[in-house]
């Protein structure tokens, strides 16, 4: 029989004891994977084993998808009336807030976030599953006017099986952007979450398990890319899959999709978003959001605003008070369940040598540091947040996603100059403008290539709202009514009725 984990939090901001399956979450059970392995699960903070849980394989996948196209056809899908779908995600949203501190303490624990910031990001996941339980019952198509003999509508359908893959730098997060729509919508799940960051999905399959939902509905399977990833690609019987990572991994994805059963995928990728800053912008306010956008999560985010351009009026102020914040975030780095701590580290050995890999290309290529550019010398995957200046669009600091705390400064002139150089880039998740003036604003944020567009704020998500990429930065899109009652969730069919007309 599979085991189970316990824990026990004694920190100045948690104390309590967590306990978690460690095995696979196939048909409402806990079980063992086919081929008995297990992968150990490492505290970015310290660089040390915390536990161990199951590792599953393609046979595993195998299995969760029967259950689940079994449960599409029994108990969920067209049996399961959109009202009960909503109860039990509402449930579900209820659960995952009771239990807030707990999980806020396993995603601190998975990725080295702050204990009071997971916890936010815990209940704005909880705030996603009641968006979209409220929707359940109101995904409806249309009638259409042809002639007088012809009644004719449309509806909106599950795809039945909905494979799910997600990634490390915000567990509960993208599970529950991915679950609740899904689900919301009459599709059953086999989920993988990222094998480095297992903890919180794990619970939540408790919480799923107390909600009520019935077996099959969701199934999660801890696992490598390469294997439990490739399985649900290939897999003939799942009709959707949405993944969220890096372009490569997604080309990879695409591919196997296509050449399996051309299954529908949504893809949310990579990004280098720019951060666009006139000189009459307010100088303290765009600092503070310049920070935020490429410090939040240690640039650990596929939107992070890690191309900051300043028109050179303000040059020289932002960036002696955007140098102060960042000195003060590196004095702030450590333990989540510390209080004073604002951030934490990379999420593992190999993430931060990729990054350093990235800052040793940056000197190489010419960009100065202006602050940083080093590890922390403690235990754990600490960089410390850097600012490069006297970059050229050409670098590959300045056209690579880092996914580090590593910022890129560049001087402009005109709109014209900015508006063409922030579109020089390969991807479009996400771009922001700061300035005092509206007309401005609204005129550079529809010139830029990007699915979202801030303006005088940078990363300030809303899950009411989509969340598309464009470009290399992705397919489809995610959050709000575009994740559940357009083409994200549900395929379209339409049905003509002869009422009048004769041959």
């Amino acid at each position: 029989m599979p085991g189970t984990f316990t824990h026990e939090f004694n920190s100045p901001v948690y104390k309590g004891t967590s306990t978690i399956n460690t095995g696979l979450f196939i048909n409402g059970q806990w079980v063992d994977p086919v081929e008995k392995a297990v992968i150990d699960v490492i505290n970015p903070s310290t660089g040390k084993k915390f536990t161990s849980v199951a590792l599953g394989s393609s046979k595993d996948v195998d299995i969760a998808v029967d259950a689940a196209r079994k449960a599409f056809k029994t108990s969920w899908g067209l049996k399961c009336p959109g009202v009960q779908r909503g109860k039990l995600l509402y449930k579900l949203a209820e659960l995952i807030e009771a239990n807030a501190d707990e999980l806020a303490a396993l995603e601190a624990v998975d990725i080295g976030k702050p204990w009071k910031k997971a916890k936010m990001i815990v209940e704005s996941s909880a705030s996603m599953i009641r968006y979209c339980a409220g929707w359940a019952d109101k995904v409806h198509g249309q009638t259409i006017e042809t002639n007088e003999g012809k009644l004719a509508y449309t509806r909106h359908e599950p795809f039945g099986v909905v494979g799910t893959i997600t990634p490390w730098n915000a567990p509960i997060a993208t599970l529950a952007w991915k679950l609740a729509p899904a689900l919301a919508t009459g599709n059953t799940l086999v989920m993988k979450p990222s094998e480095l960051t297992p903890l919180t999905a794990l619970r939540v399959a408790d919480l799923i398990q107390k909600a009520g939902f019935p077996p099959g509905v969701v199934n999660i399977i801890i696992g490598y890319g390469h294997t439990v990833g490739q399985a649900m690609s290939d897999h003939p019987l799942i009709g959707k899959l949405s993944f969220t990572g890096s372009g490569v991994t997604g080309r990879k994805v695409l591919k196997s999709s296509a050449d399996s059963n051309l299954k529908s995928v949504t893809m949310e990728l990579g990004g280098k978003s720019p951060t666009i800053i006139f000189n009459d912008a307010d100088v303290d306010q765009a600092v503070k959001w310049s920070a935020h956008g490429i410090f939040f999560n240690m640039g650990q985010a596929c939107a992070a605003g890690s191309r900051i351009y300043l028109q050179e009026g303000i040059y020289d102020e932002f960036l002696a008070k955007f140098t102060e914040v960042a000195q003060a975030l590196t004095g702030a780095l450590g333990d989540p369940f510390d209080n004073a701590v604002e951030d934490g580290p990379l999420i593992s050995q190999i993430q931060c040598d990729r990054v350093m890999g990235y800052i040793d290309s940056g000197k190489k290529d010419g960009a100065t540091v202006h602050l940083g550019g080093g590890r922390l010398h403690r235990e754990g995957y600490f960089v410390q947040p850097t600012i490069f200046t006297d970059c050229q669009p050409h670098m590959k600091i300045m056209q690579e996603e880092i996914f580090g705390p590593v910022a890129a400064i560049i001087k402009f002139k005109t709109e014209e100059e900015v508006i063409d150089a922030a579109n020089a880039s390969t991807y479009g998740l996400a771009c922001s403008v700061l300035t005092a003036d509206l007309s401005r604003a609204f005129r550079v944020a529809h010139q830029l290539e990007a699915g979202t567009a801030f303006i005088n704020s940078v990363l300030l998500l809303d899950g009411s709202l989509p969340f598309v990429g464009h470009k290399e930065s992705g397919i489809g899109g995610e959050h709000g009514q575009y994740a559940l009652a357009l083409d994200t969730y549900t395929q379209v069919k339409s049905v003509h009725v002869n009422i009048g007309i004769k041959l």
